[in-house]
């Protein structure tokens, strides 16, 4: 049985399930090379010019159903099937793919997102929190909206019937903004784009913590702080901005006037995180599981995660790494299966966080071997990983990787001027699993295959690795056993230096999509100060 899944605003996405196995997953920006692209018409050509009509179930998600309608009718006429819409349930196919993911036999779900689904058009899904087990029960635990002005009194009449429909409930609409958009009030203070809010977690580092405004009141933000507006830089979608602050917007953040901004991410960060702590400590105590996870957007906030495993030691946590939008054709894919099946199954989550199909590779390349490549990365070369399927998310994971010597004073800069980005953003580590705990204060947990976390480096190494050393003293980073590809590399660099680690960070310049096809992983070969690209599968590699 093949269900074709289908995520259609940003990140757009579509997957394609075959008896609970994916067989496909391709998101539309990777193919396309517009970042974030919407509306995956290409993606679903290329599942058709592969899969034709062969498609039993189509099921599309979207938070907004207006814009889904077209999408909709050109896959009936397409793979000549009906199409499930799961428009009006945004958070929970963000919940399934986090709980099928975790591999958790049961679990507390809970979702921070910016949109979530219209309700009765007044509203819309700000957090969620469900109670999942196996085959596919999400009983809804917890849910809060932000409004739209329509009157009290309408708005209550809505959430009375909400409640008498799901006893299981609590639900809440007291403000016009949620927590992911209380922090997009730090990110439209520097001018960057509201999906963009992983540049305000960099910013927030080397923020100083003062008396501050109280935003939040029992985990809803205070309406009297903020309000929307749109911005010249980005007309279409209202942002959220803090009203005392908003002349202060800059789109140019320097080293000279960081400061005022810093300050005032790193509350955000801050108050943000609390206010879901409060939620889970307050929503969680009533179910005797002890293992949560977080998605949607927030759930890519490595700096939260760690507050939460540091809050709530006596959890076991699981931060779904394709938290965002992409994931969603995932989690609809596999809602669906497991409703028709009620299988008890559990999904092998590996071909989660990964893309497309691979790319050959021109034989013309010169041949090479990891000593090869050992060398070069110690001869201060920075080095571009290709291989196999390319990472699903938006975090390197070693297949589509950029590699230097983080033990090197500038290779921060060296690497920034590569990626031509923000000065202010840190840089990642990939670390053999035995050595990270040695590097880094991990306390409970035992490895981070995904870099959904950031920890402390311990202070006797701070000077060792000041390319992946943030300013706040943390790193987020990549661990790596025995059956990656890069474990034979990072063993040799520690044969060589004492510790298999590397400074990581995705293969692809600013603004771009993470590089696909071997052609664009060449053109910024061409047009960066990338040294070289190694080719892992085939023991190839070019360089300048």
């Amino acid at each position: 049985m093949r269900i074709l899944g289908i995520s259609s605003t940003h990140d757009s996405s579509v997957c394609l399930l075959n008896d609970g196995v994916i067989e496909r997953f391709y998101k539309e920006e990777r193919l396309t090379r517009k970042k974030r692209d919407h509306t995956p018409f290409t993606s679903l050509l290329k599942i058709y010019q592969e899969f034709g009509e062969t498609i039993d179930h189509v099921v599309l998600s979207s938070p907004s159903p207006n814009t889904s309608f077209d999408l909709g009718i050109f896959c009936e006429k397409v793979f000549k099937k009906p199409v499930k819409y799961v428009c009006d349930q945004h958070h929970l196919q963000h919940a399934s793919l986090a709980f099928y993911d975790s591999g958790f036999d049961e679990c507390i779900t809970v979702v921070v997102d910016r949109n979530g689904s219209k309700c009765e058009d007044y509203f819309r899904e700000s957090e969620s929190v469900y109670y999942c087990s196996y085959p596919n029960q999400f009983k809804e635990i917890y849910k809060s909206f932000w409004k739209i002005d329509i009157g009290d009194q309408h708005l209550e009449n809505i959430l009375n019937s909400l409640r008498q429909n799901n006893p299981y409930g609590t639900y809440v609409c007291d403000s016009h903004f949620n927590i992911t958009k209380v922090y997009e009030s730090a990110t439209t203070l520097i001018g960057e784009h509201p999906l963009e809010n992983g540049k305000t977690m960099g910013l927030a580092s080397y923020g100083e913590d003062s008396k501050f405004y109280r935003l939040f009141d029992d985990s809803i933000p205070n309406d009297k702080y903020f309000y929307h507006l749109e911005k010249d830089w980005h007309p279409a979608m209202p942002m959220s901005v803090f009203k005392k602050y908003d002349h202060k917007t800059t789109r140019k953040v320097t080293e000279e006037n960081y400061q005022f901004y810093a300050d005032y991410a790193f509350q955000v960060q801050k108050q943000t995180q609390t206010a879901l702590g409060d939620l889970i400590e307050k929503y969680t105590s009533n179910f005797n599981t002890k293992n949560i996870c977080i998605t949607g957007g927030y759930g890519l906030n490595i700096v939260s995660n760690a507050y939460l495993i540091d809050r709530f030691p006596e959890k076991t946590f699981f931060f779904e790494p394709l938290s965002d939008d992409s994931g969603n054709s995932i989690g609809c894919a596999l809602l669906l299966y497991h409703q028709l099946t009620q299988s008890p199954k559990k999904f092998n989550s590996l071909m989660t966080f990964f893309h497309g199909r691979e790319h050959n590779i021109p034989q013309e390349y010169k041949n090479c071997d990891d000593d090869y490549i050992v060398d070069c990365l110690l001869n201060k070369k920075s080095v571009g990983v290709y291989n196999g399927l390319a990472e699903s998310g938006p975090r390197s994971l070693g297949n589509r990787s950029i590699l230097f010597d983080c033990r090197v004073k500038n290779s921060r800069d060296v690497v920034n001027r590569i990626k031509k980005r923000e000065w202010y953003r840190p840089f990642a580590a990939i670390c053999l699993e035995s050595d990270a705990r040695k590097i880094f204060d991990m306390g409970s947990v035992t490895s981070s295959e995904y870099m959904t976390i950031n920890f402390k480096i311990k202070p006797q190494y701070i000077d060792n690795f000041p390319g992946i050393v943030h300013v706040d003293g943390t790193c987020r980073i990549q661990t790596i056993k025995e059956d990656h590809h890069l474990f034979h590399l990072l063993s040799k660099i520690k044969e060589k230096t004492g510790y298999g680690i590397l400074l990581n960070t995705s293969f692809n310049l600013a603004g771009e999509p993470l590089v696909e096809t071997p052609e664009e992983a060449l053109n910024v070969l061409n047009s960066s100060d990338l040294d070289l690209i190694w080719f892992p599968k085939t023991n190839q590699y070019i360089e300048k």
